[in-house]
């Protein structure tokens, strides 16, 4: 019996900014999967502008999860989580802050990254937003 490989975190993660970046530098990529997707990596990390400014979005598109986190004294963080190409989940810790001389961008992110089992559920809400009448 085989088992499909299927990707860790970490390599979801640069599935989705490798698809970022082919967007922003308008080039073609070839078929990822499991097996190639570092090798893939490796080929354009370093080669191509558009793979940090890719990266960096993809590391402030989560959504918050309110599941717990690494912390430092030098940065705020948050456990944040986004649905990548092959439709499931990654929860990572979104480094910010810092202050002017800061660079929360160059902690390593995607090697603590983990899958992240989610619910959805549709709901219908009520807002009301109240002012004084005029008489």
């Amino acid at each position: 019996m085989s088992q499909e490989k299927s990707m860790t975190p970490e390599q979801s993660i640069k599935h989705a900014i490798l698809i970022k970046a082919a967007e922003f530098g308008k080039f073609e990529l070839p078929e990822i999967a499991p097996e190639n997707i570092d090798e893939v990596w490796d080929g354009i990390e370093g080669k191509n502008d558009s793979l940090p400014e890719a990266a960096n979005e993809v590391r402030c598109s989560g959504e918050e999860t309110g599941l717990p986190q690494q912390w430092s004294r030098h940065y705020e963080s948050e456990a944040v989580a986004a649905k990548m190409p092959n439709g499931k989940w990654v929860g990572w810790t979104y480094w910010h802050g810092g202050g002017k001389h800061g660079e929360p961008e160059a902690i390593d992110w995607m090697g603590d990254a983990y899958f992240v089992d989610v619910t959805e559920e549709e709901k219908v809400v009520t807002v009301r937003t109240f002012s004084k009448a005029s008489q």
